[in-house]
């Protein structure tokens, strides 16, 4: 939904969230300003995140990054096939702390993230 779409009320909504983020200036909270994800957005990839632990928790084969991807995109529709941002969101929650599993079960075995999480086990 682009901002023209929104009614008032959803407008002032996604500002007040914007300003939130700006407060914030985390590198989660930056990541979610520069791409424009609104409240309930971020609420459906939280919600993502704590279904994977859950289903990592379990011992449930949770190791599919495109699904993990086609999750994002439906909760986050303007990103569609932006793969890039997936990955970012589960590797700046890794490096926050949040959901740390998840982004090691989904991209652990990804060459392009050996050397992080090499150095993250050197910590």
């Amino acid at each position: 939904m682009t901002t023209r779409e929104m009614t008032l009320e959803e407008r002032l909504d996604f500002i007040e969230f914007r300003q939130e983020l700006l407060f914030d200036n985390s590198p989660y909270a930056r990541l979610l300003f520069d791409h424009d994800v609104t409240r309930e957005q971020r609420d459906a990839i939280a919600d993502i995140f704590s279904d994977y632990r859950k289903k990592i928790d379990a011992g449930e084969d949770a190791g599919i990054s495109a699904t993990y991807e086609q999750k994002i995109y439906n909760a986050v529709p303007h990103k569609y096939g932006n793969y890039h941002f997936a990955e970012d969101l589960a590797h700046v929650n890794h490096q926050r702390g949040s959901w740390e599993e998840v982004f090691e079960t989904l991209y652990g075995d990804s060459p392009k993230f050996q050397n992080y999480l090499n150095n993250c086990n050197e910590d």
